[in-house]
């Protein structure tokens, strides 16, 4: 089933008196250059509820990485409102977690010690962290590279330490901005595996952004596809798959033919690649 997005009752999905994760409420974004005014983002609208796996996939420029943005508090919208939780977001939120293109890692600490700077910056306690770390560790098959700097891990495994990075506090709301785009494609085919299974174990809601259109139906629970600037939801699909998802298997399944043709249908030949 797909939604056309362009009012609130398009974008709810959730449980009738259920406080989503997350609420983008007629939403814009304007800027202001030297030479003109450039509109970001308008009529926004969509609600994450709890749990929820979601894509957001569009042309470049077309605002995708500016909704993720707003969501952490990062940036104000010009208009309408977003909520994290139920709560108004008026400035940075310590209850997300964030994973972005490039892992960002320090150079002089290991593996261990840049997951565990976010325990240093949320001043977390040390024995709880150092736990939480270790399941992590294990979970993302990072085990016998916790002492490797980043100069020693590939950029897989340096993106699974950005990763434990942002889980570490435990978040509800995971934010994801093109996190597997710069990797190669075997590499990043693993990371979906294991992004997939992760987000089943720990049930956080996420919100990924990708201009992968087989990732995005491969994880996703639903795919928001943008139209070019000033970004705009174009449609909302649903993914008809069961959470847990084998690669290859998936990639067979008529559903996911489905949503890869429609996504590829709404953004146009050479929009968006896998």
């Amino acid at each position: 089933m797909s939604q056309k997005a362009t009012s609130r009752e398009a974008s709810e999905t959730g449980t009738a008196g259920t406080e989503p994760a997350v609420r983008l409420d007629d939403v814009a974004v304007r800027f202001r250059t030297r030479k003109r005014d450039v509109t970001a983002l308008r009529d926004i609208a969509l609600d994450v509820p709890m749990g929820e796996f979601v894509a957001i996939v569009g042309p470049s420029g077309c605002g995708k990485s500016t909704m993720l943005k707003l969501v952490a508090g990062l940036l104000e919208p010009s208009s309408g409102t977003v909520r994290l939780r139920g709560d108004r977001v008026g400035g940075p939120r310590h209850d997300i977690g964030y994973v972005f293109q490039r892992a960002a890692l320090l150079e002089w600490r290991s593996a261990r010690r840049n997951i565990l700077l976010q325990a240093e910056m949320r001043r977390m306690p040390a024995a709880q962290a150092r736990r939480r770390a270790d399941e992590l560790i294990e979970m993302t098959g990072l085990t016998g590279f916790e002492d490797a700097l980043p100069h020693e891990l590939s950029g897989g495994m340096q993106q699974r330490v950005a990763l434990c990075r942002a889980l570490l506090h435990q978040p509800p709301v995971l934010l994801m901005d093109e996190p597997f785009g710069a990797l190669d494609a075997l590499t990043r085919e693993q990371l979906n595996i294991e992004m997939n299974r992760i987000w089943r174990e720990t049930g956080t809601t996420v919100l990924l952004v990708t201009h992968s259109i087989a990732e995005a139906a491969y994880l996703a629970n639903r795919v928001v596809v943008m139209t070019d600037r000033p970004g705009t939801i174009a449609e909302i699909i649903d993914v008809d798959l069961p959470a847990e998802r084998a690669y290859a298997a998936t990639m067979e399944r008529p559903e996911f033919a489905r949503v890869t043709n429609r996504v590829r249908g709404l953004l146009g030949a050479g929009a968006a690649a896998d």
